[in-house]
């Protein structure tokens, strides 16, 4: 059999293993250790955050945005639909509701439904946690404008778009905080982990705490409120350093696997591939396109049969069985991309012949 081609598998730098062994070296094997300091440091200084805590998921890391926030019981927390349950999960944790907002032709958060969103909140939004789906950035200057206008916290959830960019600055850092994923199929992989990130100091330090089980600056175990298990260990965070000195060759590698499909396919006239809005740079983690007429069932299947795996898009979180009560505002857009869409694999050690092969695979059976 051919061998497989993964959506999105890790690509190690060839540095893991040193760091990992000088961890090992040095004994700190416990949750931290100077790596993670490092860790820290390469995120601050290619983002250009001012604070950064790693932690053992985005979702981890989005939670802890929400606690420091004082999001609790009740609280309405604006959310895209068109994402990924992790990006919604955190809100449950803190039994705080949901209202999901569709999206535009970016398909990213549409800033007009985010306007009526709120308009027709029961109450006042506490906060946005907004997506910058698949490496692209959202319409981030008018989501910020709204957030500032209506005194909405704004969390960046920018778990697949480490290294995206809008003007000058990185994805993650326009809001109050930020989080990025380090998931085995991110650009960035450190088999699991994620980053928070934030200009505020104290939001940083009290998330810090709470992710090491709100222990109490004593010398025997104290604790005056709830905490979690939620750091990032010494050992992943050597891979994540490692990985960090290959992001820009990551991000290039995965532009170029996007521009190759879209030439590939360009004399396919129903094909559309997501956008890049204007003043962005996307990280291009996941090539995305929807089909006017085809099942993209039908090429799943076909790619299949190959040994090649794709997948759909998101199911709107709206349209979720979890979510079947949930207050949403929406004009059917992420429901047409999701019946419609395709993602193709994406991983930056392919091929160009394997892109060539599976656009062979796609145009064979286009109805």
């Amino acid at each position: 059999m051919k061998k497989r081609i993964f959506l999105s598998p890790p690509d190690m730098s060839g540095k893991e293993q040193e760091y990992i062994a000088e961890a090992f070296e040095s004994n700190y094997i416990a949750p931290l250790g100077p790596f993670v300091n490092r860790f820290e440091e390469s995120i601050c200084n290619y983002t250009k955050a001012p604070y950064a805590l790693a932690l053992s998921s985005a979702t981890a890391g989005l939670h802890l945005a929400l606690r420091v926030l004082g999001v609790g019981e009740g609280d309405i927390v604006l959310t895209s639909s068109f994402t990924f349950i992790g990006s919604v999960n955190a809100i449950l944790y803190e039994r705080a509701t949901p209202l999901f907002v569709d999206s535009d032709k970016s398909w990213n958060i549409s800033p007009t439904l985010l306007r009526k969103a709120i308009a027709l909140a029961p109450k006042k939004p506490k906060a946005l946690i907004i997506t910058h789906l698949y490496g692209q950035m959202a319409k981030i200057e008018e989501i910020v404008t709204i957030c500032k206008e209506h005194n909405i916290y704004l969390i960046e959830d920018a778990a697949e778009s480490l290294g995206a960019s809008f003007g000058a600055k990185q994805s993650g850092i326009f809001g109050d905080l930020g989080v990025y994923s380090f998931n085995g199929n991110k650009i960035l992989s450190t088999s699991g982990g994620g980053m928070l990130v934030s200009s505020n100091k104290e939001w940083i330090d009290k998330a810090s705490f709470l992710s090491t089980q709100a222990k109490e600056p004593y010398l025997h175990y104290e604790h005056k409120e709830y905490g979690y298990n939620y750091r990032l260990s010494n050992i992943l965070s050597a891979i994540g350093v490692a990985q960090m000195e290959v992001l820009d060759q990551r991000v290039a590698r995965k532009r170029e696997i996007f521009n190759l499909y879209k030439q590939e396919l360009s004399d396919i006239k129903e094909i559309s591939f997501m956008p890049e809005i204007q003043g962005s740079r996307g990280n291009r983690w996941l090539t995305t396109l929807t089909f006017e007429k085809t099942n993209p069932l039908k090429i799943i299947e076909a790619l299949e049969e190959n040994n090649i795996e794709s997948r759909p898009l998101w199911k709107p979180m709206h349209l979720q069985p979890l979510f079947a009560n949930a207050l949403q505002v929406s004009d059917g857009y992420s429901e047409k991309l999701f019946q419609k869409g395709l993602c193709l694999p994406s991983g930056t050690a392919m091929k160009n012949r394997d892109i060539i092969d599976i656009c062979t695979i796609i145009k064979k059976n286009i109805e």
